[in-house]
């Protein structure tokens, strides 16, 4: 999931419409504005810690913006095409080396059984995308703040204590659902029972929790504490909705960054926090965090309608199954061939399945669609 989402995001441009400089944009002749003025030192800092990291993405398209509430700064130019592209993954992974088995060393357990149930998904297998994240986003703190290409020990902690997190929320999330599998292996909760999997995923959580405590650092503690929060007041959401079409977007966005996008981004903020002590950074480093999570949500859920079980390592189609309104579901509400198919004698499943990825395609914000490029979509 993580290496296709990957193939698809590079292709995307990340570049607005272009447009004419406004009066005291940088590149625009003539005296500033005084918003530009006044903004100044905070733009300075947020463009260069764009120059490093795109730094590390050489041949990906140009990132103008982290956020659209962040200052307006000079877009990057498009990388010459002499330059040799880098994998995001291969460059994130010279600082996870031993990444699960550093994991396994937290869980110290004596129990097998039990033992067995934490280590379960720590196998080596995952394309550990969230922690990739985190070490490309410390290694671009690091940089901007003093030039260090190093990967501090905390950070690297934090990449761990990211994917501990997840991993549990996924085996709680699987009780949930009743997931049958997951990375292309049967669920802890098919394997062992609902009762022991909802011990194994706290387990995993308690372990992080105290590495996360050895770090040291309160700003940080306080940081991604938050992220538990966050995943369960984002079940909550999930089970209910609103009853006015036009809440109903940002219902889903909103449970769409506690679920997903809340642990890369406060896991970015936090290696941020440990590399660098300016709090512009900070929340650049969080923003980037929130889009990226978004926007992999986005694709995620696309995929359950466009993609198969054996690439997806999970059934697809499942929250449709489970009645929950994801972005192409609500876009093809909307749509007229949903509803003539429905009359037609169609099943739900198989009428949103045709439409649903076509009208989040057509309907979708630019912003959004933008960030969850489809390949070619077969007939229905």
């Amino acid at each position: 999931m993580a290496a296709r989402w990957w193939r698809w995001w590079r292709g995307c441009s990340w570049r607005p419409a272009a447009r004419s400089p406004g009066p005291g944009s940088p590149g625009c002749a003539g005296p500033p504005g005084p918003r530009a003025a006044a903004d100044a030192r905070a733009q300075m800092s947020y463009f260069n810690l764009v120059k490093s990291i795109t730094s590390a993405f050489r041949n990906v398209y140009s990132i103008s913006r982290f956020h659209h509430t962040t200052p307006g700064v000079c877009c990057c130019s498009k990388t010459q095409s002499d330059e040799k592209y880098s994998d995001p993954f291969k460059l994130g992974w010279r600082d996870l080396k031993g990444l699960y088995e550093d994991i396994k060393k937290e869980l110290l357990i004596s129990t097998t059984e039990l033992k067995e149930m934490s280590e379960y998904h720590f196998d080596g297998k995952g394309k550990a995308f969230r922690p990739v994240i985190v070490v490309l986003m410390a290694r671009a703190c690091n940089i901007h703040h003093n030039n260090s290409r190093d990967v501090q020990a905390g950070q690297r902690t934090i990449a761990l204590i990211t994917e501990m997190i997840h991993t549990a929320s996924l085996v709680h999330d699987d009780i949930i659902d009743d997931a049958t599998s997951r990375r292309g292996k049967r669920t802890v909760n098919k394997i062992w029972g609902e009762k022991k999997a909802v011990l194994a995923g706290d387990l995993i959580l308690s372990a992080a929790s105290i590495a996360l405590a050895r770090i040291g650092n309160t700003t940080v503690i306080s940081i991604l504490t938050q992220v538990i929060e966050d995943l369960v007041r984002g079940e909550f959401l999930q089970l209910g909705s609103k009853e006015d079409e036009s809440g109903r977007f940002a219902h889903y966005l909103e449970k769409t960054f506690r679920k997903t996008a809340s642990l890369i981004a406060h896991s970015c903020k936090a290696v941020s926090v440990l590399g660098c002590p300016d709090p512009a950074v900070h929340e650049i480093a969080y923003q980037y965090g929130r889009n990226v999570g978004i926007a992999f949500q986005l694709v995620d859920d696309v995929l359950d309608f466009t993609s198969c079980s054996e690439e997806m390592g999970k059934p697809t189609s499942a929250d449709l199954k489970l009645g929950l309104a994801t972005g192409p579901v609500l876009f093809a509400c909307r749509q007229k061939k949903l509803v003539r198919s429905l009359h037609k004698g169609g099943t739900a499943h198989s009428a949103f399945r045709c439409h649903g990825a076509r009208a989040w395609e057509v309907n979708a914000p630019p912003t959004y669609r933008s960030v969850s490029h489809l390949p070619q979509m077969g007939k229905c």
